[in-house]
């Protein structure tokens, strides 16, 4: 049987605790927060606590200093052993706006949930076919000060599943309003094209992954730092890598784009130094 923890309490993973009511149910009103715990510990703690954080304040959520660093590792350690997990499992913290009210909400305190699942992987996997890659274009992400942030309010990101799914590919790339790249479904997304990084940037709406943080921090560590940039769709056709972050998967290299095929020399390495930094500690 597995288990989460809702609101502190330990319950069966298929018991029912949401209520009707539920503003993210309701209305999307909350924020997640997808984590991986390698080796029983919880990898970018204090990167996910200050982002988390940071969408709480956004959405003007109160009590967020609670969720801190410490909160989340001992939540999820806790979680760990009532699954019996071992030492690897990947991990999603839920938040939303508690108390009732229609748009206007009466109240503005927080609730939670974490699920878990175990996984096998005691760090990053290389994957070793590319993926396949297209341009989504039914929906394009507004840009605002909430684009940022990982909100319920994901249907565009269904969308985008569904187009995936109906074509077959294994990801796909979301543009924003503008019409300039911004990230993948499901990540964000990096550009190795003359001998030059190039990410989008936060002003362009992408999600602002912790992945996305390290492997900028690692590039800059290697002498290679990263262009934040506004990144028109058409770099695609001549880049000559691209690759894709984020904290449960780590690095994944794309392999083809429309007729475009892909090296996967630098990502190979970014992730070999990323798998050398968790075991470091």
């Amino acid at each position: 049987m597995n288990f989460i923890n809702y609101n502190g309490n330990i319950y069966p993973a298929d018991q029912a605790v949401l209520t009707i009511s539920n503003r993210s149910f309701r209305y999307g009103d909350g924020l997640f927060e997808s984590m991986r715990v390698i080796k029983g510990e919880l990898a970018f703690a204090e990167l996910h606590a200050e982002r988390l954080q940071k969408g709480l304040n956004a959405l003007k959520f109160e009590g967020s200093p609670i969720l801190d660093a410490d909160f989340l590792r001992s939540k999820t350690t806790e979680l760990l052993k009532r699954n019996q997990y071992g030492e690897n499992a990947r991990v999603r913290i839920t938040v939303y706006r508690d108390g009732d009210g229609l748009y206007s909400p009466e109240s503005n305190r927080f609730a939670y949930a974490i699920e878990m699942t175990k996984s096998n992987e005691a760090y990053f996997l290389h994957n070793a076919r590319g993926l396949i890659v297209d341009v989504y274009q039914e929906v394009t992400k507004p840009v605002n000060f909430l684009s940022n942030h990982k909100t319920c309010n994901s249907l565009p990101f269904v969308m985008a599943g569904l187009y995936r799914k109906q074509h077959s590919l294994d990801e796909v790339f979301i543009l924003n309003q503008y019409g300039f790249l911004c990230e993948a479904m499901s990540s964000n997304v990096f550009v190795y094209y003359d001998k030059q990084i190039y990410t989008p940037a936060l002003s362009e709406g992408c999600i602002a992954g912790v992945m996305r943080s390290v492997v900028m921090d690692i590039a800059e560590g290697m002498g290679m730092p990263v262009i934040e940039a506004q990144i028109n769709p058409d770099i695609l056709n001549a880049a000559d890598e691209v690759f894709l972050t984020n904290a449960s998967r780590g690095i994944q290299w794309v392999m083809g784009f429309n007729n475009k095929r892909y090296f996967n020399k630098l990502s190979k390495e970014f992730l070999d130094t990323l798998n050398a930094r968790i075991w470091q500690g």
